[in-house]
């Protein structure tokens, strides 16, 4: 008689001892801010995508900064920092797929900074080199990613694009900081 055995496959598991990589946690709902400020406290890097909502009151409008995806936290860590992050309040878990512990790539993070606004080293570009008629990219803010033609100029810091990848043409108002040229190449020195 043959015996066989069957072996599951080992899990993924992305955490390394000296190369910092991005995972996602669980946290209790609208607790993330909080669980950030606690990580700091540990000297655990995280970030949280905030969005910025105004909400307008019969005596009053209020600014509320808000994440943009619910109950999750991002965390910047090695090996020894997965218990730590685990061990902190509000924290549930690690988010997997399966039994699988995969990380986030850095690309994917800096999309939810685009989204948001939080990009800091973004290339400006100045008004009298963007001109009517060129195409453009949205490189921050809630529109970053999409692409678009300059329509036409409004002063000196803001243009109205038509911006035509999401699957029909609308015209934006839009700050020059948040553009580029799409024939743009950054240089890394």
């Amino acid at each position: 008689m043959i015996s066989t055995k069957t072996y599951k496959d080992e899990a993924i598991n992305h955490l390394e001892n000296h190369q910092k990589r991005w995972f996602a946690i669980r946290t209790k709902y609208k607790c993330e801010k909080f669980v950030t400020g606690l990580l700091a406290k540990k000297q655990i890097e995280s970030y949280v995508p905030l969005q910025t909502v105004i909400k307008r009151y019969n005596s009053k409008v209020k600014k509320y900064e808000i994440p943009l995806i619910n109950n999750y936290v991002f965390v910047h860590i090695v090996s020894k920092d997965y218990i730590p992050t685990l061990e902190t309040e509000y924290v549930f878990q690690f988010i997997k797929q399966g039994n699988n512990l995969i990380s986030i790539p850095e690309e994917e993070i800096t999309i939810l900074k685009m989204i948001v606004g939080d990009v800091k080293d973004v290339n400006l570009v100045h008004s009298e080199k963007l001109s009517v008629g060129e195409d453009v990219e949205v490189v921050a803010g809630r529109l970053a990613g999409l692409t678009g033609k300059i329509v036409s100029k409004l002063g000196k810091k803001r243009f109205v694009i038509e911006l035509k990848n999401i699957g029909f043409q609308f015209q934006v108002q839009i700050d020059m900081a948040l553009l580029r040229p799409t024939n743009y190449i950054s240089a890394v020195v």
